[in-house]
């Protein structure tokens, strides 16, 4: 079974910074895209960065310059370092990924989840 696990969200003062992890575990072939989205309290979950497996990335106008979305493929692992956080950044951060895994002896894509981590930033 794959599981996404993410760690490193927090409370933050508006100006900081904070790097959140997403590990992928379980009996993986490749991993595609990977990616990092966000849900603010009544709002819709918006796609933050995006990363492929050729390491092309994709940012939101409102976090291009401050966030960088990296991965480190041995480890199966995406990582999002936020910096010069504003408030409007608060928000539940999810991690996604396409994943093809293996799967009673064949290969199969699915998209996985993260469980979410809270950021919150104060002014």
């Amino acid at each position: 079974q794959v599981q996404l696990v993410e760690s490193g969200g927090g409370l933050v003062q508006a100006g900081g910074s904070l790097r959140l992890s997403c590990a992928a575990s379980g009996i993986i072939f490749s991993i595609n895209t990977m990616g990092w989205y966000r849900q603010a309290p009544g709002k819709k979950r918006e796609s933050v960065a995006v990363i492929t497996s050729g390491d092309s990335t994709n940012y939101a106008d409102s976090v291009k310059g401050r966030f960088t979305i990296s991965r480190d493929n041995a480890k199966n692992t995406v990582y999002l370092q936020m910096n010069s956080l504003k408030p409007e950044d608060t928000a539940v951060y999810y991690c996604n990924a396409d994943i093809t895994e293996w799967y009673y002896g064949s290969r199969r894509a699915r998209d996985y989840w993260g469980q979410g981590t809270q950021v919150t930033v104060s002014s």
